[in-house]
C-alpha cells in the first residue's frame, strides 16, 4: 500500500478503508500533511508535527467538507508557524480552555460579592445577568475591547422599553417606549472596570478595556420638603390608621436615616439614657458602625415602640414574618403623597431635607456628613449650596454697615437754622 503520494482528489476518494485500523496516506509535497482513512469509511486531513520533543497530530477538516487544495494551503500556513517555533494544536487548546465572560461572572460573584451589602450585591448581580451577559457570555475575557465596552454602555444608556401599569389591577398593562437611563450605564462601567481589574491580577488579560470608559452626565435628583409641606406631613402621619409604617417615616425625618436602616433597627441598638442610636455594621450602606445623637422626639418613639411589640422581639418595627422586620411601606407612602400633595417625593428625600434643616441651623458640612453616616467628603458637598442663605445673611450684615444713614428733612432744615446763626 502506498503511504505517500501527491494527495488529490482522486486519490483521497479512491483511497479503501480497512476493516479493524485507521491508516494515514501523506502528502509527498507538504510535510506531515496527510489524509486519515478510518474503519468507519470517513475521511479527516490531518497535520503530523514535532514541539518540544513531542509528536503532535491535528486534525483539518473533514472531506469532502475540506478539498485537497484547501486542506493543502492550510497545512502550508501551519507548517510555517511550526518552523518558526509555534504549536498550532496548542495554542487551539487554549483557545478552547482561556476563560470566557461567564467565567468572569462566577469568579467575580464568588470572591467580590460577599463583600458587599446585599442590596447592593443584589444589584451588580442582576446588571450582569439581564444587561451584560447575553452580548458577552460567551466571548474570550482577552476578546472584550474598549470599544465593546463603550458600544454597551451607549446601548444601556438608550434605556429600554418595559412593561408598565396603566391602571393599578394587573392585567391592563401597556409597554413604555425607552426611557434614557445614563445612571444605570455609569454603575456598569464601575462594576466591569472592578471586575476586569481582578482578571489583570488572576492573569487573565493584561489591560483592562473598561478603565476609561466615559462617564455619562448625572444630574442629582435634590427635592427638598419646605417648612410647609413638613407640617403637612407630619399632621397626617399623627392621622394615620398605620401607626408602624407612620413611625418609620417619623424616625426617617427625625434621623436622617435610610429607610432600610429604620426597618431593621432593634432596641439594643438604641442608648435612650444617652440619647444615642448604634447602627451595626450590617446595616450601613458604607459597611462601617455608625454611631449618632437622637432627639428626645426620636427617643419618644422608641420608648413608644417598646409598649406596642410584644415581648421578645428585638425589631422596633416587627413584620408579618415571625422574627423579621416590617418589608415594605410602598402602598403606605403612596397614600401619603396623595393626601399630602407630595407625588414627587421619595422617602430617600427626607433624608435629604434633614441634611436642608441642618444647613439652615447653621450645621457644617462636616457635622452634616458625620450625622449622616458618609464616609467621603463629596457625598456632603452636594448639600454646600444650601449655604448660601445663612451666608447670604452674613455678608448683608456687613453691607449694611457701609451703607450711608438717611437724612431726615427736619433735621435738615434745623442744619440750616444752625448754619445761618454761625453766619
Amino acid at each position: 500500500m502506498v503511504k505517500r503520494l501527491r494527495l488529490n482528489e482522486k486519490t483521497v476518494r479512491e483511497a479503501a478503508p480497512e476493516p479493524g485500523r485507521d491508516y494515514q496516506i501523506f502528502d509527498s509535497e507538504v510535510r506531515g500533511f496527510a489524509i486519515c482513512i478510518y474503519r468507519s469509511g470517513n475521511r479527516a486531513f490531518t497535520l503530523d508535527y514535532r514541539h518540544a520533543g513531542r509528536q503532535r497530530r491535528m486534525t483539518l477538516g473533514r472531506w469532502p467538507e475540506w478539498s485537497t487544495a484547501a486542506a493543502r494551503e492550510r497545512a502550508k500556513e501551519l507548517r510555517r508557524d511550526i518552523d518558526a517555533g509555534g504549536d498550532p494544536l496548542g495554542a487551539k487548546k487554549d483557545g478552547r480552555e482561556a476563560p470566557r465572560f461567564k467565567d468572569l461572572v462566577d469568579r467575580y460573584t464568588e470572591v467580590h460579592l460577599p463583600n458587599l451589602a446585599k442590596t447592593n450585591a443584589s444589584d451588580q448581580r442582576s446588571m450582569l445577568t439581564k444587561l451584560v451577559g447575553p452580548d458577552w457570555n460567551n466571548r474570550l475575557v482577552t476578546e472584550i475591547t474598549p470599544y465593546d465596552v463603550e458600544k454597551l454602555l451607549n446601548r444601556i444608556a438608550e434605556g429600554r422599553c418595559r412593561p408598565h401599569k396603566a391602571k393599578p389591577n394587573n392585567r391592563a398593562r401597556k409597554l413604555q417606549g425607552a426611557k434614557p437611563t445614563p445612571v444605570r450605564a455609569n454603575r456598569v462601567g464601575e462594576v466591569l472596570r472592578k471586575m476586569f481589574t481582578y482578571a489583570q491580577g488572576w492573569g487573565w488579560r493584561e489591560d483592562n478595556p473598561a478603565s476609561g470608559f466615559r462617564r455619562r452626565i448625572e444630574n442629582p435628583r435634590e427635592r427638598f420638603l419646605s417648612q410647609d409641606e413638613i407640617r403637612k406631613l407630619a399632621t397626617a402621619l399623627d392621622a394615620a390608621e398605620d401607626r408602624r409604617a407612620a413611625d418609620i417615616i417619623r424616625l426617617c425625618m427625625l434621623t436622617g436615616a435610610r429607610v432600610g436602616e429604620v426597618r431593621q433597627a432593634r432596641f439594643e441598638h438604641f442608648n435612650l439614657e444617652h440619647l444615642s442610636w448604634s447602627k451595626p455594621a450590617s446595616m450601613t450602606k458604607q459597611r462601617r458602625i455608625h454611631r449618632l445623637p437622637i432627639s428626645d422626639e426620636a427617643a419618644a418613639i422608641v420608648r413608644q415602640r417598646q409598649l406596642l411589640v410584644p415581648r421578645g422581639c428585638s425589631y422596633l418595627f416587627p413584620g408579618d414574618v415571625p422574627g423579621q422586620p416590617v418589608k415594605e411601606i410602598r402602598r403606605f407612602w403612596h397614600q401619603i403623597q396623595k393626601q399630602v400633595n407630595i407625588p414627587d417625593v421619595r422617602i430617600h428625600d427626607l433624608r435629604h431635607t434633614f441634611a436642608s434643616l441642618l444647613v439652615s441651623g447653621g450645621a457644617s458640612l462636616e457635622m452634616i456628613g458625620k450625622l449622616l453616616g458618609h464616609s467621603q467628603t463629596q457625598t456632603t458637598a452636594r448639600y454646600a449650596h444650601l449655604m448660601d442663605s445663612p451666608l447670604r445673611a452674613g455678608v448683608d450684615a456687613v453691607a449694611s454697615a457701609f451703607r450711608p444713614k438717611p437724612v431726615l428733612v427736619h433735621d435738615a432744615g434745623a442744619q440750616d437754622d444752625q448754619a445761618r446763626k454761625s453766619a
